[in-house]
């Protein structure tokens, strides 16, 4: 791992909740919410071979994560998503914590994690949040949560956020 800062994300990407990434080909769209769980292990499996390369934890340039970091990312989204789901699922209109994904990934050390203990956690983390996607009905899907920021969501919308972030990292970012 380099000592080289990433600069933060501070886009706003809710837009991927209502048309197409053209970056990664994730269409919110072409998702039904049942759906979710089962395209989010079919990436988690995909996410297994990445933490397989002879080169998972080299970046591709100082300022870019390498693929290792990506992971560790992406098994930190599933946990983060989950407990998202689950207070949509408990609670009526919950306000979800925010969570410093650039600040986690310092305090985690990303680029030092073991691949093969980032496969097994980012498996079990997606499986965690395949079942929080899991049994909702036509009304459940409705149901809101909100971030900080104001920024409204469903229970589908949110799990249409959650995997364009899993399949983005996957399809665009480290290509796997």
């Amino acid at each position: 791992m380099t000592d080289e800062t990433i600069e933060p994300d501070t886009k706003d990407w809710t837009w991927v909740t209502e048309r197409p990434c053209l970056d990664c080909g994730f269409h919110p769209e072409a998702v039904a919410g049942d759906e979710i769980p089962g395209i989010l292990m079919g990436y988690a499996t995909r996410w297994e071979d990445v933490l397989r390369r002879d080169d998972v934890a080299r970046r591709p340039v100082p300022k870019v994560w390498s693929p290792l970091e990506y992971a560790c990312h992406v098994r930190d989204v599933c946990d983060v998503f989950a407990a998202r789901a689950r207070l949509i699922r408990e609670q009526d209109g919950p306000s979800f914590e925010n969570w410093d994904q650039d600040a986690t990934a310092v305090a985690e050390r990303y680029g030092e994690q073991d691949p093969a203990a980032v496969s097994l956690e980012l498996v079990a983390a997606a499986r965690g949040a395949a079942e929080a996607f899991t049994g909702l009905s036509d009304a459940d899907w409705g149901r809101p949560g909100y971030r900080s920021n104001g920024s409204a969501f469903t229970a589908l919308s949110l799990g249409h956020y959650f995997l364009h972030d899993v399949a983005h990292h996957l399809n665009y970012d480290v290509r796997g």
